[in-house]
Parts: structure tokens; C-alpha cells; sequence
């Protein structure tokens, strides 16, 4: 039995009663690492020495204080794009292929004054924009379930790590579905935050109103724990949300009779595989059988999410990359003869297919006479999308459907069709529109491939949603089957 299989309670009692040490834990995450990295392909960089050295100085914290930090010991993988200072962050881009932070992302300090330890930087589709971990400038990653299928995106390397067993926990980043979407195809837990409640100080910007840092843990309890340390109040983000952070482990009772849930009727039709609704239909009757009551209802704008998404985060992301020029930090084209000639090899070289792609998608949707046709109408969208969510939570507590139409697709299989891999966000990218928080939750396996159930939110109510979600994974074994490391 490997040490990551214990819960988070039970290795902070071992660590308080000498009978783990963190080093111990980071041991176990390198003889996984070893194990298993070369076909997973899960990081972009391993930092072995810093994570030994961090692991024996909490050791020694731990044996002078009786106070443990939440996170104590564990191992963690942080996605590319979250800044780590003195270590490379690349965004698994080339143009930040030498790029080293003279300061840390607010999220990476919580958890390291938590006493967590980063083992190393998770792959992730460059800028984080893509939903299959293909779009990385330096290698795939593969779904520790099948490794010939994709382990989504754009957090997959973060999801892998932890479905792979190579890490306890991972934080990824989610604008449309990052978090989510790959939880769900590599049989983890995936916990997107409400826009404002985790500090996006640090993490490198693709769409400024829509990103959000979470956790990918293997089961509900350790996102919780996770969110514990991560959220809260940041001066330093001009969006964080200045709330009250409730104790989220207090509310995993398990009860959750009474609870209203609404199931979307355009979340169940139309385009979800059919043994996926199947599994969905299922946890509903799961739900039933713990006292909760559910009723069909309906977001009649969600036929209009993914458009709205793929003008609204393009835009944002034509704006923010214009900052990679060659000129302040990361590689900088050689041979060019002037400024402008040197902006365009720079951005030219340094960019992949699908990061081109969005900036020209962006650039032309807030060009002069295309701006009100497009980026303002989609914003106009975006405030329907949102209100559809708020009648429904006039009634209801929480919303449930399919986290992805299908289970992971294989490596190759629409790397060559962005319009199909844009559809693949269909059920995600209204929560990131509407700023909520939503949950995927391992609700089965279709073929030997995982299956998320998504619990969506009220603003601030990530409460409701861990409670559900713990409820229903008491009930089930669908969190304890565990990836293999095979090829399909």
C-alpha cells in the first residue's frame, strides 16, 4: 500500500506521533515519480533537491512545535502557469522556455506556509489553452487509465500526477473547464473556486475574468483541506473577494437530506454519450437514496456558452500575451534587424499553433467595427448565462449534470479539429461565465474510462457543493478505483 493512500487526518496524526516523517512522504513521491514519469509524462520539471531539503526542515519544525500546518508533508504538483520563485515557469511555452519568477504566486506561499512541499511543475497545454495537455511546446501528457488517451486539459499534467499516484494533491487552473474536465477523464476530484475566493496573484494570465486556481485531489476531503489553505482574501489581486472563509471540513457530514438539486435538461440530451448519461442517472438516484430531491430544470442560454467563451477568452488573451515581445523577459529572437522585426520573430517562434490561433480570434473580435458585432454582444450573453444560473438558485441548491459529454478521447484524435475540441467545454465553460464554483466528482468507469459528475454552486458556496459531493462519494467506491499505468 503506497503512503498516499492514507487520508489526510491519518497522516497528520502519524506525523504528530513520529511514526511518518515528511521525508518519507517525498521519498514516496519520487520512487512513484520513477515509477511511472517516463510513460505519464506529467511534469515539466522535477525539483528534487528543494523538495528533499523542504522535507527536512518540516521535520524539524514538527518535532519543536505541536502545531502542524494543514497540508503537512504532503507532496504536491503546481501547474506550469503558477509562478514559483527561482524555479522555472514556463506555461509550456517556448517563448518562457528560460523564464525564472523573481517572486512566488500567492497560492504557492499558502500552501508552503501550510508545510506542503512542490516536487515539481506540471505539464499543461501552453498558456493553458486547450483541453487535451497536446498543446504543450515540449511533450503530451498521457491518462495514467489508458495511455494511449489524452488526460484533458489544459491542467492534464496536474490531474495525471495525481491519478498516476506521483503526487497527494496538485493545484491547476481553470478558465473554461482546466480543472474540471481533465478530473474528470483521469478519475479524480476537481474543484473549481468561485471567481475572487483563491488569490489569482501569480498565475500567468490567459482570460483575467475567467481564470481560477484549485485543487485536483483523490477524493473530496483532501479539496477541501486544500481549499482550506488556499482561499481567501488577497491585497495583492484586484479581484479578490474579501468573504468569510467557513470551516469546509466541518460541513462533510455526509447528511444531505433535504437538499435541492436541479438537473439541466440541456446538460442531459443532445451530444452526451449515452453511457455517460447512463452514470449520471445513476448518481442521481444516489442523491434520491440519501434524502436529497432533484427536478428537471432549465439554462436556455447554454446553446450559446461555447461561442461566447471562444470570443470573450481570446480577447482577454490577445490583450495579456502582448506583454511576450522578446523584450522585458523570456527568449528573444536572434538576427532580427529592427524592434518590429524582432517582435514578430520573437512572437512568431516562441508561440505554438493554438496560442496563434486565440490571439488572432481575440485581436479581430475587439478590432474597430467587428468590437460591438462581437465582444460586446458576447459580453451581453455572458450576463444572460448568469442570470439563468441565479433563477435556477432562486429554488434550487445545487445544480448536477455530466462534467464532459464523453469520456477521454485518444492522443491525436482531434488535435487536427480545434472546433470539435472547443465543444468538448460545453458543460464547463458557463460556471467559469458566471463566475460560480463547481466540483467533478468520480461517478464510474464507461470502456475502463472515468466518468465526472459536476455539482454546481451558489457564488461563495463551495459548502454545499463538498458536502454533496462527500455525501455521495461515502456512498459509492467510484473514488477508490485506481488508474493502472497501462496501455489501452
Amino acid at each position: 500500500m503506497s503512503l498516499f493512500d492514507l487520508s489526510m487526518t491519518e497522516i497528520h496524526t502519524r506525523l504528530k506521533n513520529r511514526d511518518l516523517t515528511s521525508t518519507d512522504l517525498v521519498e514516496e513521491s519520487f520512487k512513484r515519480i520513477k515509477e511511472v514519469e517516463k510513460e505519464v509524462q506529467a511534469f515539466l520539471l522535477i525539483d528534487e533537491e528543494s523538495a528533499r531539503n523542504k522535507a527536512k526542515q518540516i521535520d524539524e519544525e514538527i518535532k519543536q512545535s505541536e502545531e502542524l500546518g494543514i497540508l503537512a508533508g504532503l507532496p504536491a504538483g503546481v501547474k506550469d502557469n503558477i509562478v514559483t520563485e527561482g524555479v522555472t515557469t514556463t506555461c509550456a511555452s517556448k517563448i518562457l522556455a528560460n523564464y525564472q519568477p523573481i517572486y512566488s504566486a500567492t497560492v504557492y506561499k499558502k500552501i508552503l506556509a501550510e508545510q506542503s512541499i512542490m516536487v515539481g511543475k506540471t505539464n499543461m497545454d501552453e498558456f493553458a489553452m486547450g483541453s487535451s495537455t497536446e498543446h504543450s511546446a515540449f511533450h503530451p501528457t498521457y491518462n495514467p487509465w489508458q495511455l494511449d488517451h489524452v488526460p484533458g486539459g489544459s491542467s492534464g499534467g496536474s490531474a495525471a500526477a495525481v491519478a498516476a499516484g506521483e503526487v497527494y494533491y496538485a493545484l491547476g487552473s481553470d478558465t473554461g473547464g482546466s480543472i474540471r474536465q481533465p478530473a474528470s477523464f483521469t478519475g479524480t476530484v476537481g474543484l473549481k473556486p468561485t471567481y475572487g475566493l483563491v488569490s489569482r496573484f501569480g498565475l500567468v494570465a490567459f482570460a483575467s475574468s475567467l481564470d481560477q486556481i484549485g485543487p485536483i485531489t483523490k477524493n473530496v476531503e483532501d479539496a477541501a483541506y486544500v481549499l482550506q489553505a488556499i482561499a481567501g482574501y488577497d491585497p495583492y489581486d484586484s479581484t479578490s473577494a474579501n468573504v468569510q472563509i467557513p470551516n469546509y471540513l466541518s460541513d462533510l457530514t455526509g447528511e444531505i437530506k433535504g437538499l435541492k438539486m436541479g438537473v439541466p435538461k440541456e446538460y442531459m440530451g443532445e451530444g452526451i454519450e449515452p453511457k455517460v448519461k447512463e452514470k449520471i442517472l445513476a448518481a442521481i438516484k444516489v442523491f434520491e437514496g440519501l434524502g436529497a430531491t432533484w427536478e428537471e430544470v432549465t439554462l436556455p442560454h447554454t446553446e450559446y456558452a461555447v461561442a461566447t467563451y471562444y470570443i470573450l477568452a481570446p480577447s482577454e488573451a490577445s490583450s495579456n500575451l502582448a506583454r511576450y515581445d522578446g523584450v522585458r523577459y523570456g527568449v528573444r529572437a536572434d538576427s532580427a534587424e529592427n524592434l518590429i522585426e524582432m517582435y514578430k520573430k520573437t512572437r512568431s517562434e516562441g508561440f505554438g499553433s493554438e496560442v496563434k490561433r486565440r490571439i488572432m480570434l481575440g485581436t479581430y473580435a475587439l478590432s474597430s467595427g467587428y468590437y460591438d458585432a462581437y465582444y460586446l454582444k458576447a459580453q451581453k450573453v455572458r450576463t444572460l448565462i448568469k442570470q439563468d444560473f441565479e433563477k435556477v438558485f432562486e429554488k434550487y441548491d445545487l445544480i448536477l449534470g455530466p462534467t464532459v459529454p464523453t469520456t477521454a478521447f485518444k492522443i491525436g484524435e482531434k488535435i487536427s479539429d480545434p472546433l470539435t475540441m472547443y465543444i468538448n467545454d460545453v458543460l464547463t465553460v458557463p460556471v467559469n461565465l458566471a463566475g460560480l464554483p463547481a466540483i467533478s466528482i468520480p461517478a464510474g468507469l464507461v470502456d475502463g474510462l472515468p466518468v465526472g459528475l459536476q455539482l454546481i454552486g451558489k457564488h461563495f458556496d463551495e459548502s454545499t457543493i463538498l458536502k454533496a459531493a462527500y455525501a455521495f462519494e461515502q456512498h459509492t467506491e467510484h473514488h477508490k478505483l485506481k488508474a493502472q499505468v497501462r496501455r489501452g
